[in-house]
């Protein structure tokens, strides 16, 4: 079965999906945000209409739909990874979005304006190399056993390392016990597109709430806050928070306060927050502030229209009773480390984040471009005034740099590329956004959500202890499905939206919460559950879906969770019913014969994957030989706990827990071939076994990862004893004529490459043998090795200090043209030698072009 699962999934499928999304749909979601750019110019105001985003390009000879490089003479061809690798490319493609000229009402004209470049997730559904097969792969130079994921900027292969964040629109709810008395509070990251608001409720001792809302400096009270967002009389205010006599005598606190009392209209309750916003302003001033705090920084992600603010009310009295359940002892705090509440951030919702900036500043610039053209005439065509640099350069340069804006830094690295081993586990790391420094101690933990989801024994030592994880090998990653299509399903199937319900049903009914969001009660919640879990499996709603039912025994409230979103790590398991695994023999027969693929049990309803939240509704078995009559589930093989680096180890079970963590740290540095095309490749540094072997003992997941055909180390015959009295602790003694043998033989590569610039004033670089007279002349001895066009031949044998690369620059700096007008230009030598401590044999050169025409060599 796992077999079937790396087979059609591969090891990086979390980034693929993730990024396909999100050129499928969050782009033009991005676009949609926008919808239009007003013109204002004197005379007659225009609009600009934003309409499809291509990926596409309209060139003289023909359109551009995949990655593609400009040359310099203008002339634009389809690039494939190992060109941009070789010549310093980005591997990017070209972006082209429709835009309509709108006069009052009347449409003028419509074109495809080409708007800049968006970088390429390599074997994502865009890329050049994807649904090639093994000799296509080869005959491109690529390693066919490559599973991409990660981008090419400027020739350097870099990773998009996910982010793991608390969930966006989740109560949760928590006791500050730090002061002389408990805070009870509640807090909620309220998140809507390219915009983060964090809600807070706290509790004072003497019962009175306040709530914290961006934007305004103080903490408001929670009934002026209420009121504010339309619920008039203290009835309706008591009611949105419970119709629980003991939970609404706990308002009493909130209702008391000396402001509440003055303020007892929804007029007074705005102006209140006007006043705290904007003191000492006129009036209307202050009231449409006050508004606009409410509708566009409170609770963004509900709506941010001011008829989105009973619902807003309704969300606020949901947090409220939280807190007074908690304080009450009819709830426990959330627990932050639980994997519920934890969502992991992407290469798709990263891009989207930086898209959605590099985009709103292109309209500006459109904008501002346009309206300094002055009013419309017929002539003008949108497409002058657009710079598709903008969106290029702002992609190019956070992917190069890790560079996030907003104090996010570190997001992007260079993929680690000393062994096939070390590659795969880069491409499922995740980091915490919290501070290295402090002693977190419950962050680092390991905690019983990770089961199955997050390695136990993969974490680095030191600082990062517990903040760098990495992923299962079960673990895969949700994509987010539409709510709307739940909430359709659920209102079929008798659920009564929030607003249409009884005040029986909201005294005796099980609350539904879609990500968060009340959307309405139910009289019987267990048969909602099972009829939604049923219809998971037959396939009515997305299997993305995922449904949980907290009732009086979970002590709380009964509730029924279901979750829809983007970014939960859940794992697959089989579905037992009434003891007997939904998975039978015949089932696994089909797999092997290749009939089926892992798609067909999901969508037969034999596997389904359960994310943290749900998993708190299930009773699983580890073996078939555990089950009984109450499992839910059986897990499809133990082993898919731990990560790729410990499953290398044989019987991890039967060895000290450090010690399988030692190892994931070390198999990432072991030799071994980390691809094998390297003789085509031109990395930096790498390093090459001579023999790698394949091991001895081998682990059934060696074989998903293509461990047996890349392998890293050799078998060597040991043996454990003293040795002359010559061995300390920890040290060995190898065999010279083992040596001699060719044990433990590699080859370190290292790349050095030189370009000719252009300067300003029309000079350039010359790659030439240097002469005598220039400055910085070296001696003859050193260039000994150049051939005539400057560049040392292969197969040469250089030692510290000899020239690889002959070149003669102009002068740098401006102070010596004085002289440059009397003499001419006076060269310097730059050329690039060998590291003084190093010696080799030089194995290949590359000479090629950069995209601005300069001359590369390698």
């Amino acid at each position: 079965l796992l077999k079937a699962f790396f087979e059609e999934k591969g090891l990086v499928r979390q980034h693929l999906d993730s990024y396909n999304e999100f050129i499928e749909h969050g782009l033009q979601e991005i676009v949609d945000e926008v919808g239009e750019i007003k013109i204002d110019v004197p005379g007659e105001p225009y609009r600009i209409k934003l309409g499809r985003i291509y990926i596409y390009r309209e060139v003289d000879r023909g359109v551009i739909e995949y990655p593609y490089v400009t040359e310099v003479d203008g002339t634009y061809h389809e690039i494939y990874p190992m060109e941009a690798r070789l010549r310093n490319l980005t591997y990017a493609m070209p972006l082209s979005l429709e835009m309509t000229t709108v006069i009052g009402d009347r449409e003028v004209s419509s074109e495809l304006v080409y708007i800049g470049d968006i970088p390429t997730m390599l074997k994502s559904n865009r890329c050049l190399l994807s649904g090639l097969s093994r000799e296509e792969l080869i005959r491109q130079g690529e390693d066919p056993e490559d599973p991409g994921g990660y981008f090419i900027i400027n020739g350097s292969e870099r990773v998009i390392v996910a982010l793991e964040d608390l969930a966006p629109n989740r109560i949760l709810v928590d006791i500050d016990e730090r002061g002389a008395n408990p805070v009870y509070q509640a807090k909620v990251f309220s998140t809507t597109v390219g915009f983060r608001a964090r809600i807070g409720l706290r509790m004072k001792p003497n019962g009175a709430m306040y709530v914290s809302v961006p934007g305004v400096p103080t903490e408001i009270p929670f009934v002026i806050l209420m009121r504010a967002l339309g619920l008039e009389s203290d009835r309706e205010i008591a009611e949105a928070v419970s119709l629980d006599p003991t939970i609404q005598s706990e308002l009493e606190g909130s209702f008391d306060d000396e402001a509440v009392k003055r303020a007892d209209t929804v007029e007074e309750s705005i102006l209140y927050i006007g006043n705290r916003i904007a003191h000492g302003q006129p009036r209307e001033y202050r009231f449409s502030k006050a508004e606009n705090i409410l509708d566009r920084n409170f609770l963004p992600h509900i709506g941010r229209t001011p008829d989105k603010r009973l619902e807003k009310a309704y969300f606020l009295g949901e947090m409220a009773l939280r807190v007074i359940e908690l304080k009450l002892g009819m709830r426990k705090p959330d627990d932050k480390d639980h994997f519920k509440n934890k969502r992991l951030k992407l290469a798709g919702p990263l891009l989207a984040d930086l898209f959605r900036m590099a985009f709103r500043n292109l309209c500006r610039d459109i904008k501002y471009q346009l309206e300094r053209m002055g009013p419309k005439r017929q002539s003008i065509s949108v497409s002058v005034s657009v710079r598709p640099g903008i969106i290029s350069e702002k992609l190019q340069h956070a992917l190069a740099t890790g560079n996030w804006g907003r104090g996010q830094v570190g997001i992007t690295q260079l993929l680690d590329r000393t062994n096939t081993i070390s590659m795969l586990s880069h491409l499922r790391r995740l980091q915490s956004p919290l501070s290295r420094s402090q002693p977190n101690f419950e962050a680092r933990d390991l905690h019983p959500t990770h089961w199955g989801r997050l390695c136990p024994n993969e974490t680095p030592e030191g600082s990062n202890c517990g903040l760098v994880k990495n992923l299962a090998l079960s673990a895969s990653i949700s994509v987010g499905t539409d709510p709307e299509v739940v909430k359709r399903f659920l209102y079929r199937r008798g659920v009564i939206p929030y607003n249409e319900a009884s005040r029986s049903l909201k005294l005796s009914g099980t609350k539904v919460f879609i990500d968060g969001r009340l959307i309405g009660y139910t009289v019987n919640p267990k048969e909602l559950v099972e009829e939604l879990r049923r219809a998971r499996r037959n396939g009515e709603i997305s299997s993305e879906v995922n449904v949980a039912y907290f009732s009086k025994e979970h002590n709380v409230r009964e509730e029924i969770c279901i979750n829809c979103d983007a970014g939960r790590v859940r794992r697959p398991l089989i579905i037992v019913e009434n003891g007997v695994p939904k998975l039978t023999k015949e089932h696994v027969e089909k797999i092997r014969s290749k009939e089926w693929r892992w798609e067909d049990l999901i969508k037969n309803g034999i596997i389904e994957y359960i994310d943290a939240e749900e998993e708190e509704n299930t009773y699983i078995a580890l073996t078939p030989e555990e089950l009984t009559p109450e499992h839910t589930h059986l897990e499809i093989a133990p082993y898919t706990i731990l990560g790729i680096c410990a499953s290398l180890i044989p019987y991890p079970e039967h060895n000290q827990s450090p010690r399988n963590s030692y190892e994931s740290a070390m198999s990432k540095q072991a030799l071994g071939i980390y691809a094998v095309n390297y003789p085509l490749r031109v990395d930096s540094r790498s390093h090459i076994l001579h023999y790698p072997q394949k091991p001895l003992v081998e682990t059934k997941p060696m074989e998903f990862m293509g461990y047996k055909l890349r392998p890293s180390g050799q078998n060597c015959v040991v043996a454990v004893l003293s040795f002359q009295g010559y061995n300390m602790e920890d040290a060995l003694i190898f065999n010279k004529a083992s040596i001699e043998r060719g044990l433990a033989r590699s080859t370190f590569y290292r790349i050095y490459e030189a370009e000719c610039r252009q300067y300003l004033g029309g000079l350039r670089d010359r790659l030439v043998i240097p002469e005598p007279g220039v400055r910085g002349y070296r001696g003859e001895q050193y260039y000994r090795l150049l051939e005539a066009d400057g560049v040392v031949g292969p197969e040469s044998p250089v030692s510290g200090g000899d020239v690889l690369i002959g070149r003669m620059s102009p002068p740098r700096f401006l102070e010596e043209y004085k002289e440059f007008e009397v003499k001419g230009p006076s060269m310097r030598d730059s050329s690039i030698d060998m590291r003084p401590s190093e010696k080799g044999v030089v194995d290949a050169v590359f000479i090629t072009e950069t995209h601005e025409g300069n001359k590369l060599v390698k």
